[in-house]
């Protein structure tokens, strides 16, 4: 009976943490952690028995308060939207237990608003993954938003300006959003996702029915950094507080590039809006621009987070070019992608949280030597280092491997190029600050004098995501044949199927 109540029950401790947490916070500053912390324990233990459940029973559909759809609002769980909601779960428990030591540092005074405004941006989040209805995933999205701006205007002097950046481009993409459902609604009356797609193919060459789409791609492309919507990203992830870069980083975009491939497959249909306009292909080589455009602005850099900010640009990227090509194989590395690159991205940001409490900078000159004053702490960033290049048997080879044979699939010949081309970039600018952190200073340099580890609760996230990438490289072969693969839209794997894929 309880497991019919998942898709409510995994937002219930999160909106009980973001309330009790500043109502334990003004009588005793230090017991907004513990409290942020049990939240998201439970909703961790959650997240996990609806993954379980719906690989078991099947897609769970839950109607709010009994109204019936497509009146009422609906809460649809199936494996995708579980294992997207397990992947949330799963990265906010660890940053939270590394914020417990590293928010009192960087941003005294102010862990209460902090824990309480990141609980919120969790709700919305999960909400934009749970929620089955056009109109109620815009709600969610501003709470998500508006959160995340607060996030991120704490932190350096220049995280204000930065987080008003985001805020002027995010406004835009919500209302591009909006717009599209409204579109969706004059023609269908409906703002149920099943119901409208039910009538999406008697609408696939109305010219509203395509204006929607597009606005649904602008809108969502800006909220994911697609390029060359991602110009509020860099300056946001750099000045922003380390451990809200730590969480933000890896599932904020990655839940609008989930929003994105629901909206594209299971709703509009992809292969019913190629016949009309190119929307797939304008969305690989958007993709493909920012893998190189990226990589090579991260290169270029000499701040360690601005460094991984562009790197976040061409990661997000892949996962557009997965969408775009629009192949299963394409689809299955844009999605093991969003997995990879969470866990992959949020160790290497917690780490720079880590030098920055020891250092005082994320240059890249505090890095030198510094792997020996920091021996775990920066055995976990080799092994995420290792990942983002795509060496095996990390995670970060699996999906790449997946968009190499979707690229094959569809005889993209230049998804192939550009995909193991940009592992060499990504490998020369991780490389050039590997041998930065391992090798002793020459002439010239000054060796770092960090006092040595952080907290053991820093660094215990550290390794723990450093293990989970090793795990998920091993074990990744388990993650697409029982969740991935079975979470694909019906109407690609058949179509690829006839045609002999």
């Amino acid at each position: 009976m309880i497991d019919a109540h998942l898709p409510i029950l995994v937002l219930i401790p999160l909106f009980l943490g973001a309330v009790l947490v500043p109502a334990v916070g003004m009588s005793r500053r230090s017991l907004a952690y513990p409290t942020a912390l049990l939240s998201l324990a439970a909703t961790l233990g959650l997240a996990w028995r609806q993954l379980v459940v719906v690989m078991d029973s099947g897609t769970i559909r839950y109607r709010v308060a009994g109204w019936e759809p497509p009146y009422g609002i609906e809460l649809y769980v199936d494996l995708l939207s579980a294992f997207v909601v397990l992947i949330i779960a799963v990265i906010a428990m660890l940053v939270v237990v590394y914020a417990g030591s590293a928010v009192k540092r960087e941003i005294p005074g102010q862990e209460v608003g902090f824990f309480s405004v990141m609980l919120i941006m969790l709700i919305g989040l999960n909400g934009m993954v749970l929620t089955g209805d056009l109109f109620n995933l815009y709600v969610f999205f501003e709470v998500s938003s508006l959160s995340g701006y607060a996030l991120m205007a704490v932190g350096g002097r220049k995280a204000p300006v930065a987080a008003f950046r985001y805020l002027i481009l995010g406004t835009v993409g919500a209302s591009c959003y909006l717009m599209g459902v409204g579109y969706l609604y004059v023609l269908t009356g409906s703002l149920n996702m099943m119901d409208v797609a039910s009538l999406a193919p008697q609408l696939s060459e109305n010219p509203a029915f395509l204006i929607s789409a597009v606005l649904m791609v602008v809108g969502l492309g800006l909220k994911m950094a697609l390029f060359p919507m991602h110009l509020w990203l860099p300056d946001a992830y750099t000045y922003a507080s380390s451990t809200a870069t730590a969480i933000i980083a890896p599932v904020m975009t990655k839940v609008s590039a989930y929003v994105l491939i629901r909206m594209l497959y299971f709703v509009y249909g992809m292969e019913r809006l190629e016949t009309v306009i190119p929307l797939g292909s304008v969305i690989t080589w958007l993709g493909l621009t920012g893998v190189v455009v990226g990589s090579i602005m991260a290169i270029a850099q000499k701040d360690a987070k601005r460094m991984l900010a562009y790197s976040s640009v061409a990661q997000v990227a892949y996962i557009g070019v997965g969408i775009g090509l629009g192949t299963p194989l394409a689809l299955v590395g844009a999605l093991l992608h969003v997995m990879n690159h969470a866990a992959m991205k949020c160790c290497l940001f917690l780490v720079t949280g880590s030098v920055f409490r020891q250092t005082g900078s994320t240059r890249l000159d505090s890095f030198n030597g510094i792997g020996r004053r920091m021996p775990l702490t920066f055995l976990g960033f080799t092994v995420a280092a290792l990942a983002m290049v795509g060496i095996p048997p990390t995670n970060g080879f699996f999906s790449k491997w997946y968009l190499v044979l979707g690229g094959l699939q569809k005889d993209a010949w230049a998804v192939v190029i550009v995909v193991v081309f940009s592992g060499l970039l990504t490998g020369a600018y991780f490389f050039r600050l590997l041998a930065r952190i391992y090798t002793k200073p020459t002439d010239g340099q000054v060796e770092t004098t960090a006092i040595g580890e952080p907290p053991p609760a820093m660094v215990a996230p550290v390794l723990l995501l450093a293990a989970m990438l090793l795990l998920l490289g091993l074990f990744n072969h388990w993650v697409v044949g029982n969740i991935i693969e079975p979470a694909l839209p019906a109407a690609l794997t058949e179509r690829f199927s006839q045609a002999g894929f």
